[in-house]
Order: structure tokens, then sequence, then C-alpha cells
């Protein structure tokens, strides 16, 4: 036992170790990460795990053997060992893994072979082909799914044929039309950049001269490729392939747009499906499963890049490139890439702007232009009497709504990226570091879709202090914050990591406060990985769909929603419109930020 003095005096250094623990600014903003994520990831992902255990009052029209409050099996039965689970699950199981994996593979097939192009060979126009690749990037993925109806569509669904039926007066087969074939392809164009990002930067970074060394000893190109390049490139490949992989099978727009018609059914569209008919604890599994197969998707992909760990020995210094000479081909193959990018990233674009102008599809003559689509007030004879778009009111409503979402949560995302990645940076060999890390980015685990699930139920009623949610648009702000944290935070602690502890040391000995340093140190010296941030969350939140469509109120309408209304009621026009202004107000964000912020997306590819 303690005599009193030793007693005293251990008390008393406890009492120092406690305040000087509270006075560490990385613990208290550490701490406040930490609750922050246990509450907005953590603590919702346990909530919809214990909805599917138990019963709730609502059931009692599905089963008289429902019993409010106690723990059952039931649901969990119903999607997986029921009459209605090749349906309801084990189909769109199947159709969402197909896609996944087929538009992983078409994405790397087409964005490894583009970054071959741009980083190892003499192929002209490099800026060019490099511009022209992130084009899709910046467009939301289902106005290609617009773009791909628009030449291809057949009478099925009613409405005036695409363009290719009106040509050749041919009608298009449906799996050209709709479903599988469609799908898989304009997920392909749009997700390929992804791999043209990952692959291009790492072939950048990788010095020519092993391969040169290679071919000075007898290796043949194919086995210089086999056994050199392609280990060397093999974790962003995997990288890509998982990450393309996840965005597939959780896609929602389109496979709703392509898959309906003729009852194409994904994880992603079975699950809103079960949402909007109230069947929410049957969505919780379905959101549940889909979580289940990124989490494997990704664990599988950690294990494979693990096994090569020892492969990833590109030297530090500098990085000489020997371009391979592609000699007669070259101007041939400049030619035909920037053709097919045109084709397929341009000339979209270009005849969905037409098409704003067209009082009636198909006809191109100069009496069937118009601007009705985009200035006219309300024709009973045209669209049941829909006003032009700059002329509706829930227009105005969704423009305003998508810039504040956009712009708040891109500031919000960007500020917690850079104090969550400080817990990272400064905390890297503590539990404390180790966790924030971790648990910032689990919601890459989760699908858009099945987090807005999770938030649905979770924000539907008040809880203790905080109050019902949904249907605000501060939910809305706080998913696309959430949901971009793996993004920020990496982002955030890289940039923290390139700034040494003596500066902040330096500061403390000035007598500055934390505040001041991190106003007037760290805040300057991160502003470039400040502003990729925020224009990654700004882009990102824009054309935004998967993540906030069950979350979307009439009051809280934004420019994607409505353009999904539009295309709900056959409005191709006004969906065109409302599209060309996502589209432009993103490139120009885009273009001021590269401009003026010297913030590149294609930053370390030998194109630029």
């Amino acid at each position: 036992m303690l005599h009193r003095p030793a007693l005293h005096a251990w008390q008393t250094r406890w009492l120092n170790r406690c305040r000087n623990a509270l006075r560490n600014p990385l613990n208290l903003i550490g701490a406040a990460a930490l609750l922050f994520l246990a509450y907005t990831i953590v603590w919702p992902v346990l909530h919809m795990i214990y909805t599917t255990l138990v019963w709730r009052t609502q059931d009692a029209r599905l089963t008289a053997a429902a019993d409010p409050g106690h723990l059952t099996f039931y649901h969990w039965q119903r999607v997986l060992a029921s009459d209605i689970s090749w349906s309801l699950f084990y189909k769109p199981v199947v159709n969402a893994l197909s896609v996944g994996l087929s538009v992983s593979v078409v994405s790397m097939v087409l964005g490894c072979g583009l970054a071959w192009l741009v980083t190892r060979t003499d192929i002209p126009f490099k800026k060019t082909i490099t511009f022209l690749a992130i084009i899709p990037y910046l467009l939301p993925s289902w106005m290609l799914s617009q773009a791909w109806l628009t030449f291809f569509k057949n009478s099925k669904i009613g409405g005036t044929p695409g363009i290719l039926q009106s040509l050749l007066h041919v009608a298009p087969p449906d799996w050209i039309s709709y479903g599988y074939v469609p799908i898989v392809m304009t997920l392909s164009i749009h997700d390929s950049v992804y791999f043209f990002l990952l692959v291009g930067a790492a072939l950048s970074s990788m010095n020519s001269q092993l391969e040169e060394a290679a071919e000075m000893v007898g290796a043949g190109r194919l086995q210089v490729l086999r056994r050199i390049v392609f280990p060397l490139v093999l974790p962003s490949v995997l990288s890509g392939f998982i990450l393309i992989f996840t965005k597939a099978v959780s896609s929602y727009g389109v496979p709703a747009l392509l898959g309906t018609p003729v009852n194409f059914y994904m994880i992603s569209t079975m699950l809103y499906s079960s949402m909007r008919s109230r069947l929410t604890t049957e969505a919780s599994v379905l959101s549940l499963t889909l979580m289940l197969i990124s989490i494997g998707a990704i664990y599988l992909n950690q294990r494979l890049i693990g096994r090569r760990r020892s492969y990833v020995t590109v030297s530090g210094k500098g990085s000489a490139v020997t371009h391979t000479s592609l000699g007669r081909w070259k101007l041939p193959a400049a030619a035909a890439t920037v053709i097919s990018m045109v084709i397929v990233a341009v000339v979209p674009l270009l005849v969905l702007l037409l098409q704003t102008f067209l009082l009636k599809d198909g006809s191109f003559s100069a009496a069937n232009l118009t601007l009705h689509y985009w200035l006219g007030g309300s024709d009973p004879s045209i669209n049941t009497g829909e006003k032009g778009v700059l002329q509706n009111p829930i227009f105005l409503l969704a423009l305003k709504n998508s810039l504040v979402i956009a712009g708040i949560a891109s500031v919000i995302a960007a500020v917690m990226g850079l104090l969550f990645g400080y817990v990272v940076a400064r905390g890297k060999n503590s539990a404390m570091g180790r966790l924030v890390d971790q648990l910032s980015f689990f919601p890459y685990f989760i699908p858009g879709i099945s987090l807005a699930a999770i938030y649905i139920t979770m924000f539907a009623k008040p809880v203790l202090f905080i109050p019902a949610l949904y249907g605000t648009i501060t939910i809305i702000i706080l998913i696309t914050v959430v949901k971009e944290l793996p993004f920020t935070v990496k982002a955030g602690g890289a940039s923290l990591m390139q700034i040494g502890n003596e500066l902040e040391e330096a500061a403390v000995l000035g007598g500055a406060s934390w505040f001041t340093r991190f106003r007037r140190l760290l805040l300057p010296l991160s502003r470039k990985s400040l502003l990729s941030a925020f224009i990654l969350v700004f882009i990102g939140a824009m054309k935004e769909m998967e993540l906030i469509i069950m979350l979307v109120t009439p009051r809280t309408e934004t420019l994607t929603t409505l353009t999904f209304y539009y295309v709900e009621k056959g409005y191709e026009q006004l969906t065109n419109v409302v599209l060309m202004i996502i589209i432009a107000i993103v490139v120009t964000v885009y273009l001021l930020a590269v401009k003026f912020g010297k913030a590149d997306l294609t930053k370390g590819i030998g194109g630029q």
C-alpha cells in the first residue's frame, strides 16, 4: 500500500499527464475524429445489422409470426432462402458480378493500353489525348447511357427511335439497346479513365533503364513486358481493377436506365426498388451483402498485392524514360486514338447538345430548331406542358441545392481531410493515428446506395441532441463528406507527411498556438492538396446520383435527381438540357482549377 506522500506524488504525475494530453492538439483532434467516424460510419453499420435481426411493427404485413422487438432471422431467410430469393437476390447478384467483372476487364484493356501509348511511346498529340481521356470522368456515367439510348434506342419503351433506327430503318435488337451489353460498354468507357490515371502514373515513374538492361542481355519485348513492366505496375492494375469493380457492382443510374426496360436488375436497382416498396429491412440485407462483396473484393486485392510487394522496387533516382518508337505507325496510331476518343467522349456530348434544340427527335431541318426546352413557357402540346428548364422554378431550386451541396461539402471534406490527415501523419506510430486512418477508409467499402439506405434508417428520427435529418440538405452534405473521406484523408495525410515536424517545433518555440500554426503554416503549405481535394469532391458531388437518389425530397431536389425525373417521364430534350448545364459547371470549375490553382488530375502522366 502506497504511503500518503507517494500516493500524492503518483496522483500529481497522473494529473499532469492528463493535463498534457488534453493540451496536445493531436489528441484533441484525434478524439474528435474518432467520435465523428464512430457516429457517422461505425454506428450506422452496426445499427443496420441490428435492424435485420429484429422484428419490426410493419413486418406484420409480411407474416403473422412477427413479434416486434424480438430477435429473428426471418429477413435473412426471406432474402436468401425463400420462394422470391432467386428474383430478389441471386439473379441480381449474378448480374452485378458479371457486370462488375466485365467492366473491370474492358476498362483495364482500354485504360492500360492508352496509358502505355501516352507514357511509353513516341506517339504525338499526347496532351490532346490526355485531355480527351479525362473527359468521361468529368461526366456523369449515366449521361453516357443517355447518349447510348440516343443512338441505339428501339421502340420497346416507346418514344422516338434512336438515330441508328432512324437512318437505317432497322430496329436494333434488345440486347444492343438495353441490358448487359450497353451497361458494360457505357460503364467501361466512363471508368477506363481510372486505369489510365493509375497505370499512367506508375508507368511514368518507372525508370526505363530496367527495360534497357533486360534487352541488353537478350530479353525479347514480350519477355520484358511480362517479367519487368507488368510486375511493377501490377499493384496499380489491381487497385484500378478493384476500384472499378466495386463502383460497377454498386452503380445505380446506368443499370436503372439501360437495364430496367428488359428486367435486367442488379443489387443496386433491386435495393432501390425495395426501399420504394417500403421493404426497408430487406433493403438492409441487400445493402449488407453488397458491402460484403466490396469488402471481399478489396481483401482479395490486398492479398494479391501483398504477395507481389517484392516486385515494387522502382529507384528513387531520376526516372529517365526512353520511349518506344512506333516508326511508320506513329501518325496512324495517333490519328486512330484521337478519332476513337472523340467518338466516345465528344460526339455523344455534341449529339445530346443538338437534341436540346430539336422540337421533335429525328428531324434535323432548320424548321425543327427551337429554344423551347431551354427558355420556353408551358405548352400543353409539348411534354404535357412542362416548361423549359431555365423557366422552371424546380430547376432553379435544383441548381441552387446542387451548388450549395457541392460547395459546402467540398470545403468541409477538404478541411476535414487535412485535419484527420494531421492525426494520421503526426500520429502514424500511435494507436489513435492508425485507428483514424483505418476508420476514415471504411466508407470505401460501403457502396453509395448502401450508405444512403443506412442513413435513411439512422436519421429518419431524432436521436439525442441530433434532430431528424432526412429530408434536409444537411444529410446530403453529411453523406457526401463521409463518402469522400477515404480520398481526402489520404490526400491530407500525404501532404502533411511532406511538411517537416521541425517547422511546427520552431513555431511552438516562437509562442504560436496550434490554431496559428495551422492557419499560418500548415494551410498555406498544403494549399495544392486542399485545392485538389476540393475539386475532386466538387466534381463528384455535382454528378452524384447513386449516393443521394434515396435521400432527396421535393425540397432538396438536385440537378442529377431532376435529370432522372425527366428520364422517367420520357422528357429527353429536357433531360439533355440539364445534363449540358451539369457538364458546363463541372468542366468550368475543373478548367479554372487547372489554370489558377495548378490542380490537374493528369499530373504525373507522360502527356503532361
